[in-house]
């Protein structure tokens, strides 16, 4: 099959893509035989947290792209660069970036908006038949990705749930080593840690977030 493309959103769980969730989705593609494509938009995140006090550095910037390159080993390109014909699939792991950078969650809540090449891409995936996959806080994105009443889930936090309720998304509790699978969609999604207590619980449901994924691929 075709790779699947891996859309990152810098580095660092507090301002970027969630190092954890990123490497494990990596891993697992590997294990599953799928070659994959890291990608990042090219542009400056919206700030930069250090991740050893948890606050904002003020006045610094990064780039997305140049950050996301530390996860992908420096074999990254551009969302720009991105030709859904290539792929089988995209997934895209959690990490408050997704929030931040790929979409504005993090400070608009449910009037938040998704960024236009984020946008294009995903729904380019959806109109050629093709699955995706969000984890954590990615799936925030659905309802503005796919409309009215696109299955997904962000775990159990309330009110993350009930702003994914409000954009018109149906959301759906699930465990954390659990999924939940969209046919109508071709979306799938699962917590990781936006539940996880470690490494090994976000695992195993990113695990079957890949599995599924490369399944309805090979359908």
């Amino acid at each position: 099959m075709k790779p699947i493309a891996v859309i990152l959103s810098g580095c660092g769980v507090f301002d970027g893509s969630e190092i954890h969730e990123s490497v494990l989705t990596l891993l697992s593609l590997s294990r599953a035989g799928v070659a994959y494509q890291c990608f990042a938009p090219d542009r400056d995140q919206r700030h930069v947290v250090n991740h050893l006090t948890g606050e904002v550095a003020e006045g610094e910037q990064r780039n997305i792209l140049v950050e996301s390159a530390r996860i992908a080993r420096g074999e990254i390109q551009p969302l720009s660069a991105l030709v859904v014909d290539d792929f089988a699939a995209v997934i895209l792991p959690g990490g408050f970036g997704a929030a931040k950078n790929l979409c504005d969650f993090a400070v608009a809540g449910a009037g938040c908006e998704v960024e236009e090449d984020v946008m294009a891409a995903c729904r380019a995936f959806t109109a050629a038949g093709k699955p995706s996959g969000f984890l954590c806080i990615a799936p925030i994105m659905l309802p503005k990705l796919y409309g009215e009443g696109v299955k997904g889930t962000i775990g159990t936090d309330a009110g993350t749930a009930e702003a994914f309720t409000q954009m018109g998304g149906a959301h759906q509790d699930c465990l954390v080593t659990d999924i939940v699978v969209d046919e109508v969609h071709q979306v799938v999604s699962s917590p990781a840690y936006m539940l996880a207590g470690n490494v090994a619980e976000a695992a195993e449901g990113i695990d079957k977030l890949v599995q599924q994924v490369v399944a309805m691929c090979q359908r």
